[in-house]
C-alpha cells in the first residue's frame, strides 16, 4: 500500500487539489475555556458562498475517484443481481379486514402497497410512491408513515420531499380513489394514526424540530379548525402516538433519554383530553399494550433490563408479570388476545418469548446464535392465532414467519429470494476482546470460507454504540462484494449500544463516553493480534453517532486504519451541545450531558472529534454528508474536513461527498441508495485489495 500510494504521489500526473475552505476565525469563552473555530461561516447556508465549497467538495470528490468508476458500475451490478427487482411481501390482515401486501417492480425504487378482499382476489393500489414521486418530480421522495383508517376507506399518509423530515399530510378516499381537500403542510414525520373513522391524529414540530405537539383533525372539516391534543413544553421530550392493536384507543408516548409518560385516549371518547398512565417519574421510563381492560406495561421502575407489569385501566391497580432479571434485557412487549409476546436481548442476540393464557412462558429457540429476529410489521390483528416476526441472519436472508401462540410452530412464510446465494461459501462467528478494564467486547465476524488468520486479511471494522442501539448480525446485498474480494468484515458492539442489556448503554454515555471510542480501539487491536487483520489494510466505518465514534479514534490512534468512512457524523459536539436552536440538541443532554454545566463541557470537549483535530498523520478519509439533514447538520462534516486537511501530515487525501437533495439517511429509492454504497464500497475498497 505504501509503494501504491508513492507512484501515485511520484506519477507525472497532476493530483486533483482540494478545496481551500476560508478561514474567519470565530471565538468564544465557556467555562473559561477559549476555542477558536476558523469554519464556523460554513452553517449560514444561506451564504452563496456556503454552497459553492460543498459543490467544490463534491467536485474533488469525482476528480479523485474517476478511476473508480468501472468498480463503482461493478459492485453496483453485483448488488442487483442479488435482489428480485419484482417481488412482493407475505400479505397481512388489516384496517376494515382486508389482506394488505407490499410489493416492488422493474426499475421502481419504491414499494407499492396493495389490499384484496381474500388472497385469491384481486388486487387493488392503496398507495404507489413511484406515482406520487412522478407526479411531484421529486429527485428524493419518502413516505415515512401512512395508516389507513379502522374502517379501511380512507388513507392517510406524510411525504417527505427534501429528506429534512418535514412533511405534508395527505387523505385519499380509497373506495373512490379521490384525493380530498384535508392536506396540511409542514406535519412531523412519522408518527401518524386515526383513532376510528373520522379522526386523525398528527404532530408538528417546534423551531428545533422536535415534535411537540399533537393534533386531532377530523375528516372533512377545514383544517384550521383541528384541535391541539397535547403540546410537550420541556425540550428534552418528544411524542409519538398510535392507536391500540384491541382498539381500545390511542397511545401517545411522550419521552426523553432517561425518562417516560404514556398518554391514553379511550375510542369511546375520541374528542376527551388525554389521561396519564402511570405520570412521570425521573428516571423512569414506560410504554405500554392493552387488553381486557388492563394496560401491559414495560417499566424500567425496579431494574435497569426493565420489568412486566399489568396495571387496571379503571382503577389504576398494578400487578407483576415478568420480574426483573439482571442477565435478560426486554425490549418490548406486544399483546393479542390469546398471548403476551416479549422481545429481549439474551447473551448479547434477539430473543423471543411467549406467554400464554395460563401465564406459562417460553423463550423460542432460533435455527442460528448469530442472528436477528424481531416482531414485524403486519400484526395488526388483536384475534391473531400467531405473531408475524422477521429473522435473519448474516448468512440467512430474512425471512418472514408465522410463529403459532398454539405449540409454538414456526412457519417461514417466506424467505427473501437472493439469486445465486449459497450460504456455505461464508462464515459466521462470534469472538470477544477485553477492554481495558476488562470488559469482554464481542465481536459480530462475517468472512468469506475458507479465510483463516493469519494477518494478512482486509478488513472493515464497523461501530456505533450510541442511544443503547444493538448492531444486530442483520443480511445484506451488498456485502458479499466485500467479502467475495477477501475483506473480513466485522461489527465491534462497543459500550453505549444495547447489546449485552441496559446496562451495556449506560457505562458507554455521558462521562462514561470515551468507553465506546476505546472498546472500539480495542476490538480492533485484538482483531490484528488475533491474526485477522493486516494491519495495513483495515478499513474503519461508522455514521451519525457512528461517525462521532470514528472522528474520536483517528483523534485517539490515526494509524487505527488504512481508510476511514465518516457517514453523516456528528462531530463538532461541544458546538452543537452549546446551541439549542439545533434539533434534538436539547433532547441530548440525556444522552452526552448538558456543556452548560462545566464538567459536562469539559469531558465533552476531551473527546469531540471537531475540537480535537490536531497535527499528526491522519489516514485517508472519506466524509458523506446530506445538505438537508435535520440531525447532524452538514456544516458539522464540512467543517471537519476542512480542519483535518489544515492538520494533517500524512499527505493523504481527505475526501467529502455531500448528497444535494437529501438528508440524514442518504437517496431514496432503492437504485439511488445502492449506487451510494457502492460509491462508498469502491472508494473503501481501492484501499484494501492489494493489485
Amino acid at each position: 500500500m505504501l509503494i501504491c500510494t508513492l507512484s501515485i504521489l511520484l506519477s507525472p500526473v497532476a493530483m486533483p487539489t482540494p478545496p481551500d475552505a476560508r478561514i474567519d476565525p470565530h471565538v468564544t469563552i465557556e467555562h473559561g475555556v477559549t476555542r477558536v473555530d476558523p469554519y464556523a461561516w460554513i452553517r449560514n447556508r444561506e451564504n452563496p458562498e456556503v454552497l459553492a465549497l460543498l459543490e467544490a467538495e463534491n467536485a474533488y470528490a469525482d476528480a479523485m475517484t474517476v478511476n473508480l468508476e468501472p468498480l463503482r458500475q461493478t459492485l453496483y451490478d453485483e448488488y442487483l443481481s442479488r435482489i428480485v427487482e419484482d417481488d412482493q411481501g407475505v400479505p397481512w390482515y388489516g384496517a376494515g379486514g382486508f389482506l394488505y401486501r407490499s410489493r416492488t417492480v422493474e426499475g421502481k425504487d419504491y414499494p407499492i402497497i396493495e389490499r384484496s378482499r381474500n388472497a385469491q382476489g384481486e388486487w387493488s393500489v392503496v398507495l404507489d410512491e413511484n406515482s406520487l414521486a412522478e407526479e411531484g418530480g421529486h429527485s428524493f421522495f419518502n413516505v415515512t408513515a401512512w395508516d389507513v383508517s379502522p374502517g379501511g376507506q380512507y388513507l392517510a399518509w406524510l411525504e417527505d420531499t427534501s429528506g429534512d423530515e418535514h412533511c405534508t399530510l395527505r387523505i385519499r378516499d380509497l373506495s373512490s380513489g379521490e384525493l380530498l381537500g384535508d392536506q396540511l403542510e409542514d406535519v412531523g414525520s412519522f408518527s401518524l394514526a386515526w383513532l376510528d373513522n373520522e379522526h386523525l391524529f398528527y404532530s408538528r414540530m417546534d423551531e428545533a424540530s422536535r415534535p411537540y405537539q399533537v393534533w386531532r383533525h377530523v375528516l372533512g372539516t377545514d383544517v384550521s379548525g383541528d384541535a391541539l391534543v397535547w403540546q410537550e413544553d420541556d425540550g428534552r421530550f418528544y411524542t409519538d402516538f398510535h392507536r391500540l392493536r384491541d382498539s381500545a384507543g390511542l397511545v401517545i408516548s411522550l419521552g426523553s433519554q432517561t425518562t417516560g409518560e404514556v398518554l391514553y385516549i379511550p375510542s369511546h371518547t375520541p374528542v376527551a383530553q388525554p389521561v396519564s398512565v402511570l405520570g412521570r417519574t425521573p428516571g423512569v421510563e414506560y410504554d405500554v399494550d392493552h387488553r381486557e381492560g388492563e394496560f401491559v406495561v414495560r417499566t424500567n421502575d425496579a431494574g435497569l433490563n426493565f420489568r412486566v407489569i399489568g396495571v387496571s385501566d379503571v382503577d389504576g391497580a398494578t400487578r407483576e408479570l415478568v420480574r426483573h432479571d439482571e442477565d435478560v434485557y426486554v425490549t418490548g412487549v406486544n399483546v393479542f388476545r390469546d398471548a403476551v409476546v416479549l422481545s429481549e436481548r439474551r447473551g448479547g442476540y434477539t430473543a423471543i418469548r411467549v406467554i400464554d393464557e395460563d401465564g406459562g412462558e417460553q423463550v423460542v429457540a432460533l435455527p442460528e446464535q448469530v442472528s436477528t429476529v424481531r416482531v414485524a410489521g403486519g400484526n395488526e390483528r388483536f384475534d391473531a392465532p400467531h405473531v408475524r416476526l422477521s429473522y435473519q441472519s448474516p448468512v440467512s436472508p430474512a425471512s418472514t414467519v408465522d410463529l403459532a401462540f398454539d405449540g409454538l410452530v414456526w412457519n417461514v412464510r417466506k424467505q427473501k429470494e437472493v439469486p445465486g446465494w449459497d450460504a456455505s461459501k461464508y462464515v459466521v462467528r462470534r469472538l470477544e476482546f477485553e477492554a481495558g478494564d476488562g470488559a469482554m467486547i464481542p465481536v459480530s465476524l462475517i468472512t468469506s470460507a475458507g479465510v483463516e488468520p493469519n494477518g494478512s486479511n482486509p478488513m472493515l471494522l464497523y461501530g456505533y454504540g450510541s442511544y443503547g442501539a444493538s448492531m444486530n448480525p442483520y443480511f445484506s446485498v451488498t456485502r458479499p462484494s466485500m467479502l467475495d474480494r477477501g475483506v473480513v468484515y466485522a461489527i465491534a458492539h462497543v459500550r453505549g449500544g444495547g447489546e449485552m442489556g441496559r446496562h451495556w448503554y449506560e457505562s458507554g454515555k455521558f462521562k462514561q463516553k470515551r468507553t465506546t471510542f476505546t472498546d472500539f480501539i480495542a476490538v480492533r487491536d485484538g482483531l490484528v493480534q488475533a491474526g485477522w487483520a493486516d494491519p495495513d489494510r483495515i478499513a474503519i466505518e461508522g455514521g451519525s453517532a457512528g461517525g462521532l465514534l470514528i472522528g474520536a479514534v483517528l483523534n485517539m490512534r490515526p494509524d487505527i486504519c488504512t481508510v476511514a468512512h465518516a457517514g453523516v457524523p456528528f462531530v463538532d459536539v461541544v458546538t452543537t451541545m452549546l446551541d439549542e436552536s439545533i434539533p434534538l440538541t436539547v433532547g441530548e443532554y440525556e444522552e452526552w450531558g448538558n456543556p452548560n454545566e462545566a464538567d459536562f463541557y469539559k469531558y465533552m470537549l476531551s473527546y469531540s472529534p471537531y475540537d480535537n483535530v490536531r497535527p499528526q498523520a491522519y489516514p485517508t478519509i472519506l466524509v458523506t454528508a446530506g445538505l438537508n439533514d435535520p440531525r447532524v447538520g452538514y456544516w458539522e462534516p464540512t467543517k471537519w474536513t476542512a480542519r483535518l486537511r489544515d492538520y494533517t501530515t500524512s499527505g493523504l487525501p481527505i475526501v467529502q461527498r455531500t448528497n444535494m437533495g437529501a438528508g440524514h439517511g442518504g437517496a431514496s429509492g432503492r437504485y439511488g441508495r445502492y449506487r451510494e454504497i457502492a460509491w462508498e464500497d469502491a472508494f473503501l475498497l481501492n484501499h484494501l485489495i492489494r493489485r
